[in-house]
């Protein structure tokens, strides 16, 4: 089994080939982010998270302290259904749930994309874990993770991937969250976490999975 990072690698060197240019500009950009990168406004480790409630796939509200009701809680942000890397992640976390689940934890993804639109029917119907709207990356605020996405790469995904962030996110064209993972114990402290303003770069769910074992 290839692991997420060395899937993420090929998708990376897979863009460098063909977008050359473009890639060049995405590290140019992280590079000018390097404090983001170093995860200094992120939630610390044995800091409380903070308290949310938003809505799941089908609008319902989930809270945080009803999945900390049910034991320790992963809390990864990622970008949108759109983001090929985001689908990379979700699906290699999904290939790990049992695991995950057989630990004791609970897995919550959040992105601004509103509800219903945060993926598409079928991959809902695959996902056994929430996935949760933060419209307006309010959430990803408070976790110290949300990032006004330079207009290089707004104009990017606008231009060349001709998507309308603005609609997706339901009025917020600019604001999401960077890639970044949290693994809460069950009074909520976070107890491991992975931040990284490169979206390119993704946590191992096999480094979550042993974050989970040393609980």
């Amino acid at each position: 089994m290839t692991t997420l990072r060395e899937q993420t690698d090929a998708k990376i060197a897979a863009g460098r080939q063909g977008n050359p240019d473009f890639m060049k500009g995405i590290d140019d950009v992280i590079e000018q982010a390097k404090s983001f990168k170093e995860g200094s406004n992120a939630l610390k480790l044995g800091q409380q998270a903070p308290r949310f409630k938003l809505p799941n796939q089908q609008g319902n509200m989930t809270s945080l302290d009803d999945l900390l009701a049910k034991g320790p809680v992963i809390v990864t942000f990622y970008r949108g259904s759109w983001c090929p890397y985001c689908n990379l992640q979700l699906k290699a976390l999904q290939s790990r749930l049992e695991q995950i689940h057989g630990l004791g934890a609970q897995l919550v993804a959040i992105s601004p994309e509103v509800p219903d639109d945060s993926l598409t029917k079928n991959e809902i119907d695959e996902m056994s874990f929430e996935v949760l709207s933060d419209q307006n990356a309010d959430v990803a605020a408070e976790f110290g993770v949300a990032w006004k996405v330079p207009d290089f790469v707004l104009e990017h995904m606008k231009v060349d991937r001709h998507l309308d962030i603005e609609k997706i996110n339901n009025g917020n064209a600019n604001i999401m969250p960077i890639p970044a993972t949290f693994i809460l114990n069950k009074e909520g402290e976070a107890v491991w976490r992975f931040v990284d303003v490169d979206y390119r770069v993704r946590s191992e769910p096999s480094d979550i999975i042993d974050a989970l074992q040393r609980l």
